[in-house]
């Protein structure tokens, strides 16, 4: 059984806690490792590793910053499959579907191979008598990001590349569910030229996390994760003087108008409601179809398709769903959907006791089909994070409108429809962060930034693309004049250009 160790400065280490925990497969519900958890020791440990390194990496030139880069992207491309396999085995999620993550992910690294453009500061010759005025964005230092079980290898490239391009030095605290990933990362930095201590990775829980945010040392914090953790590390980042993004959790809704081709619609709820087993914070979990004429419709077309899923383990060929994450989200899943169901939801396809023949001790929760959800239901209020699609039947477009409006989440939504004036209307009045239109799944291109509204983030910036490079780096104006020989004498008023 494998140990998996904190890396700092480039070596493994269990560090001083003592403390462990077990890494399972999702798919059959064994044990696959342990991990060594830390805590300050370790954070510290990686702080003074990591100011150590920034010295020099902060120095380096942004070409040679970027060739780490290129080649960082090549690696990725290479060995897919292996970043890919180690995602699988410790989150359940289909060969396919991780390297679909995989895939994005690499996409911002090509992103931070364009980092010499984007650091380019301005400049004005002549702003006043002889006076010259230039900008540039520099590092802030040691930064860090905690992520979330459900994007072992993404959302840690959503965060480094960018951190590391813009000359910053990076401790990563990932998820203790399945944190083989985040270590793999780690080695193909180095195998692509990153110097060791540059990026760090301490695995723990609670403490470490307090750890990262109350050292003064680290200058930033990027989190994924649920809103109520979200707001806590904002909180108690901001107060200790740290710039912060937190992205929390979601309600997704996606309207189906009654022009929509419902053949398209249906595939895509499929998709985005029942892939990585719903375990995505830009998953599609409320089905908003106008009219119940066009809701008989939708479950018509659904409901064999649900009942159809091929659900199985990564290595199964044609599986289209994996296992969720652990024992304890299998429960709390199917107790929600029981919940709904006492609170008078219909149960279309129940997804309780689900069971895959030769991995019965599996954490599997079937794809579960809701209809007739009401605003007021736990099921509709709370994120399920789990395979569980409920259809809200709304009278009309302006209430399934006012409904996304008024949820306290707001990271991702969609409508289908072929009118153009609706769809127009949907884009410039929904309160949402990210909107697809006829797309249900959203999530920005790697040139542009990903986040949310509301309560699905805390703090000023979005994650990866141009709002990256305002986060991790700080803005420098220098307004400059070499001596002349001529004497103005003292100036006590405000200066201006004049």
């Amino acid at each position: 059984m494998a140990t998996i160790q904190h890396i700092i400065n480039g070596q493994r280490t269990s560090g001083s806690s003592g403390q462990t925990q077990a890494v399972f497969n999702p798919a059959n519900g064994q044990q696959s490792g342990e991990l060594v958890l830390g805590g300050s020791d370790e954070v510290n440990t990686a702080v003074k590793s990591s100011l150590a390194a920034f010295e020099l990496w902060s120095a380096t030139a942004p070409a040679k910053r970027a060739a780490v880069m290129f080649n960082m992207r090549q690696l990725l491309m290479d060995r897919a499959d292996e970043v890919a396999l180690t995602i699988s085995k410790e989150h359940g999620k289909t060969h396919d579907d991780a390297l679909g993550e995989v895939t994005r992910a690499l996409e911002v690294v090509e992103y931070a191979c364009g980092i010499t453009e984007k650091l380019k500061g301005d400049f004005n010759a002549n702003v006043g008598p002889g006076i010259d005025t230039h900008s540039e964005r520099q590092p802030l230092g040691v930064v860090a990001g905690i992520t979330p079980f459900n994007f072992p290898a993404m959302v840690p490239l959503w965060m480094i590349p960018m951190a590391l391009a813009t000359g910053n030095s990076f401790i990563l605290k990932p998820s203790e569910r399945d944190p083989s990933s985040a270590n793999l990362v780690h080695d193909l930095f180095i195998e692509a030229g990153l110097p060791a201590g540059v990026l760090n990775v301490v695995h723990g829980g609670k403490e470490a996390v307090d750890a990262i945010l109350d050292h003064p040392d680290i200058k930033a914090v990027s989190f994924v994760g649920s809103t109520p953790i979200a707001e806590y590390v904002y909180t108690r980042g901001c107060a200790s003087g740290k710039r912060v993004q937190a992205l929390g959790g979601a309600k997704n809704h996606m309207i189906i108008m009654p022009d929509a081709d419902l053949d398209q619609a249906a595939d895509a709820l499929m998709g985005a409601g029942f892939g990585s087993a719903g375990e995505r914070c830009m998953a599609i979990s409320m089905a908003v179809p106008v009219g119940d004429e066009t809701a008989d419709r939708l479950i018509a077309k659904l409901k064999p398709q649900v009942e159809a899923l091929n659900i199985g383990p990564y290595n199964q060929e044609g599986a289209e769903m994996g296992p969720v994450i652990t024992a304890e989200a299998k429960s709390r899943i199917e107790g929600m959907i029981t919940q709904g169901e006492a609170e008078g939801a219909h149960v279309v396809v129940d997804g309780r006791n689900h069971q895959v023949d030769g991995y019965e001790q599996g954490f599997w929760v079937g794809a579960t089909l809701l209809d007739h959800v009401k605003a007021e239901m736990s099921v509709y209020k709370q994120e399920i994070f789990g395979p569980v699609l409920s259809v809200l039947r709304a009278k009309n477009y302006d209430e399934a409108v006012a409904l996304i409006n008024s949820h306290e989440y707001g990271n991702g939504t969609a409508i289908f429809t072929r009118d153009g004036d609706a769809a127009r209307n949907f884009a410039s009045k929904i309160q949402v962060g990210m909107v697809g239109i006829n797309v249900p799944i959203p999530v920005p291109v790697a040139y542009h930034s990903f986040g949310g509204w509301k309560r699905s983030i805390f703090g000023a910036h979005g994650i990866y693309g141009p709002e990256a490079v305002h986060f991790y780096t700080k803005l420098k104006t220098v307004t400059s004049r070499w001596p002349t020989g001529i004497r103005s004498g003292a100036q006590f008023n405000f200066p201006s250009m004049n």
